[in-house]
């Protein structure tokens, strides 16, 4: 590993390379990004850095985001079959399809989703800002696409509009349950319970707080308690013991995206050797979809 970390650093230096990885990644390659964060986050840093190479640890959607953004720069998606199954749920001709049943309602497109359906949005959200993007539009009916538990979370919020939802989800929040929480709430009593808005209603009916995981992160380094229960992926503990060492952690059983873990510090070291694979996207699709991204971007977090 310190030969591999080594020859990262080298050729990073040498090509004028960043590592930008999600908070789901293994912790090793967590230890070698530049920029840690989540989707929100990581979109405006790809927007930020002046380096000639973008180093994507994510899934793809997140690389076609940074690619999308920076049409300029090289950037390479470390392991292309790390995909996300959410983004997998929806594809343009869903979205064009839904427009003609909900004519004139904006579309606001999940992060979690393919340039192409970017492309036929009107904006774009994550998890931290998706009520605040919501919010923002005053039209009476939206579209809301692919994530069906995030509209839901939304729509708890935002009263005075009708949500019309696609039957998308994440799999791996959909397998944090409530009688897991409530089991872990009932060893842990004085443990802060918080869970993703990617979870089931009623998960976050019984959670604490829902917070995206940078949202998470600011809640925990910001509290006065002690112990807490993470209801995401598992991988942001590793972040959070960095970040808040002195607290405890307790992780939900099953909360791990396989995906988010396919790549690892010699898929980051042999896509700096050969500047492959490279996220190569139609220019008109990334042109129509800059614009709903760099809308999100532009409005910023909302937790």
């Amino acid at each position: 590993m310190a030969d591999i970390a080594a020859g990262i650093a080298h050729l990073k230096a040498e090509k004028k390379a960043v590592i930008l990885a999600h908070n789901y990644q293994l912790p090793e390659v967590q230890d070698l990004a530049d920029h840690l964060g989540d989707s929100l986050g990581l979109s405006i840093q790809a927007t930020k850095t002046d380096a000639k190479v973008i180093i994507f640890c994510g899934v793809d959607f997140m690389a076609e985001t940074a690619a999308v953004l920076n049409p300029g720069k090289i950037v390479i998606h470390p392991a292309p079959e790390a995909m996300c199954p959410m983004s997998m749920m929806i594809d343009a001709a869903n979205v064009r399809d839904l427009k003609k049943q909900h004519p004139g309602a904006p579309v606001i497109a999940y992060v979690n989703t393919s340039a192409e359906v970017k492309a036929e949005s009107d904006i774009c959200c994550t998890s931290s800002n998706a009520v605040k993007v919501v919010q923002s539009l005053p039209d009476r009916e939206v579209i809301f696409i692919p994530d069906t538990n995030l509209g839901l979370y939304v729509q708890r919020f935002v009263k005075d509009k009708l949500i019309h939802l696609w039957p998308g989800y994440c799999p791996t929040h959909q397998q944090i349950t409530k009688e897991d929480l409530l089991r872990l709430k009932q060893a842990h009593p004085r443990a802060i319970a918080i869970v993703h808005p990617e979870c089931v209603p009623e998960v976050i009916d019984v959670a604490d707080k829902a917070f995206s995981t940078e949202g998470l992160i600011g809640f925990i380094k910001s509290s006065g308690e002690k112990e807490f229960i993470i209801g995401t992926e598992g991988g942001l503990i590793h972040r959070l013991k960095k970040i808040a060492p002195d607290k405890i952690y307790y992780e939900m059983p099953h909360a791990v995206c396989p995906t988010m873990k396919k790549i690892t510090p010699a898929h980051i070291l042999r896509s700096l050797q050969t500047l492959e694979p490279r996220v190569v996207i139609e220019k008109a699709i990334m042109d129509k979809a800059r614009g709903p991204i760099e809308r999100m971007v532009n409005m910023g977090r909302g937790d």
